[in-house]
């Protein structure tokens, strides 16, 4: 495996970060119109992109909104690019007692962080910025995913802080 593909690999699997958080177990769920705006996004989606760092790579995902357990929204997917998959799993909430929405998800990949979701009109916008650790080298990874009538879409920017090596990302998600 070349040095380039063993760093794509690593940063695939950090693509899941994306949606990453940590939800509170006995939370007070939502609202009628919070879970109303993250139930219109029920349904399957499907995403073409790009993976850029050394080299650009075509990127296919598919995601899958289900209506969850206690007001949440779960979700599942799966990213294809240059023969790495990366597999995801998680739940979208409104949690009344914060006044805000996050993301919870699990990956292929072991890592944990809060995705933060702000309201502004019909659209909600998950942010991440995180910290982490891979190889014995640190990692800064910022991610922005934009739910809206008209789609999906997730934006991802690692980047080894010693080194300068870095990967960029770009999905839209259509139905």
């Amino acid at each position: 495996m070349t040095d380039s593909c063993r760093f794509l690999s690593r940063l695939v699997i950090s693509f899941g970060l994306a949606m990453a958080a940590t939800l509170p177990s006995s939370a007070a769920l939502a609202a009628p119109d919070e879970m109303a705006l993250l139930r219109s996004y029920l349904g399957d989606w499907q995403g073409k992109g790009t993976l850029t760092g050394a080299d650009i790579y075509p990127m296919r995902c598919q995601l899958s909104l289900l209506e969850g357990n206690t007001g949440r929204v779960n979700y599942s997917g799966r990213c294809h690019v240059e023969g790495v998959n990366l597999s995801l799993n998680g739940t979208l909430a409104y949690i009344e007692k914060l006044r805000r929405f996050e993301a919870a998800m699990t990956t292929n990949a072991a890592f944990s962080g809060v995705a933060i979701g702000q309201k502004r009109g019909d659209t909600l916008v998950f942010n991440l910025n995180e910290r982490d650790r891979a190889e014995g080298k640190d990692l800064t990874i910022t991610a922005r995913i934009v739910l809206d009538r008209g789609g999906i879409d997730v934006e991802f920017y690692a980047v080894y802080d010693q080194t300068g090596e870095n990967l960029r990302a770009q999905v839209p998600f259509s139905r």
